[in-house]
């Protein structure tokens, strides 16, 4: 049976602070682990600190269980990209010298196998933001198995960059949105997570002044669309002066929850 989860509480990033014993019964109950990469060495072996005086090694053949070259073995690049960052990784054994034998291969072929398996459309599960690129970004949901979100799955709301909503390293709850079971290539959506229209809505009354950003304007002048919340968006009458990404302060008109719309009036910028 498959024992790769994601747990709900998130990735454990705490400093590991390992002795032999404990060493001992990591590789019995073959737990994942996560650590900081200190070093990748001539070889593009990596060196991970597991405690005081115990250090882990991640040998070449061990670090990459998807993107590799034929013959099983990663590019250099793979390797050395990982210094400083967290990886996950099981305990192979432990050498007469006090150096643990670890392998990041095997936790990607567990994730890789959850994915294929048990991980189903809809799911709700965490992730850390790894690269962000004009069209979307890619997040990390465990394992080394990485997810793309398109920048139309990261808000209702129209963005012109990813970086308006996420940073690379952040933590976040993910929805997966479709899975190659194949391939195990994981499609992933964000703007689940920021709540439904009505959800949003209930945060606001009519008859009040609050703040929002302008997000485009009608090409026929018939209006200014607010993000008033990621997932939420109301329409104002046209002004001239008003550009992407501005700040404003709006009077709200009316929220219609029948036809979910909200009509707003553009009062002034907030500088």
């Amino acid at each position: 049976m498959n024992t790769f989860k994601i747990t709900p509480e998130g990735w454990v990033n705490e400093k590991l602070d390992l002795d032999e014993d404990a060493l001992q019964k990591y590789i019995h109950t073959g737990k994942t682990l996560q650590g900081i990469v200190k070093q990748c060495d001539e070889n593009y072996n990596l060196h991970v600190r597991l405690g005081k005086d115990l250090e882990g090694i991640i040998p070449r053949t061990e670090v990459e269980a998807i993107n590799v070259e034929e013959g099983g073995i990663p590019k250099t690049n793979l390797c050395t990209g990982k210094v400083d960052k967290f990886v996950q990784f099981k305990v192979k054994n432990l050498s007469a010298e006090s150096v643990a034998i670890l392998s990041r291969k095997e936790v990607q072929e567990e994730a890789l196998n959850w994915v294929k398996n048990e991980l189903q459309e809809g799911q709700e599960v965490i992730g850390i933001v790894k690269n962000i690129k004009p069209y979307g970004a890619f997040v990390e949901i465990g394992g080394g198995i990485v997810g793309l979100v398109h920048i139309e799955d990261l808000s209702v709301a129209r963005i012109k960059t990813p970086f308006e909503r996420l940073k690379i390293g952040q933590k976040l709850k993910i929805v997966v949105k479709s899975i190659d079971r194949e391939t195990g290539k994981v499609m992933l959506s964000y703007k689940e997570i920021l709540g439904t229209w009505e959800d949003n809505a209930k945060k606001f009354k009519q008859g009040t002044q609050v703040r929002g950003i302008v997000r485009e304007t009608e090409k026929n002048k018939n209006g200014i669309f607010i993000e008033l919340a990621p997932n939420l968006v109301g329409m104002a009458e046209y002004k001239e002066g008003f550009t992407y990404g501005q700040k404003v302060e709006v009077y709200i008109k009316k929220i219609d929850e029948c036809k979910r719309k909200i009509k707003l009036s553009i009062l002034h910028q907030i500088k």
